[in-house]
């Protein structure tokens, strides 16, 4: 008998909106197939550490900072939780803490996903920006599938699931 292709996806939620997208994308992915489903929210020292090194922070704006990512990453993470559990979709979820792409590439590992969804760039933001970069790093770096979500009625998909 073949493995199924996709047995266990690693979704990375930072809170945009495209995050968000990929997430239900990934839910409807876990319930269809049947697979386990990790979300996983980085708070990036890793470039907070640089802000605080430039002295474009000082240390107590940096911990400030961090601890409002965090806060932050918690909420995105429940309101994911939330969304799968509407479905039947059992989820495990990690706040992580570090730099984004290797974070998310280290869970996929820890995990053995078979798949790592991404939320595709929004039109509006730079395709230099930190979020891009770590979505080219986890593409480039990933030892298995990575999927951008461009599907635009997501939305319509997920309510119907």
């Amino acid at each position: 008998m073949i493995k199924p292709l996709i047995s266990n996806i690693v979704v990375a939620i930072t809170g945009s909106d495209a995050s968000i997208l990929a997430a239900k994308y990934a839910i409807v992915m876990a319930k269809a197939y049947r697979c386990k489903m990790t979300a996983v929210y980085v708070v990036d020292t890793a470039t907070i550490r640089q802000l605080t090194l430039s002295k474009i922070f000082i240390q107590e704006e940096s911990q400030e900072y961090e601890k409002s990512l965090t806060s932050n990453g918690e909420r995105y993470l429940s309101f994911v939780e939330e969304l799968a559990r509407a479905k039947g979709v059992k989820i495990d979820r990690e706040l992580r803490q570090g730099a984004v792409y290797t974070e998310i590439l280290t869970v996929a590992d820890d995990r053995k996903a078979d798949l790592i969804i991404l939320g595709c760039w929004e039109k509006d933001r730079s395709a230099r920006d930190i979020i891009s970069q770590a979505h080219r790093e986890i593409m480039v770096n990933a030892k298995c599938s990575v999927l951008l979500v461009k599907e635009p009625g997501i939305d319509q998909i997920y309510k119907q699931a």
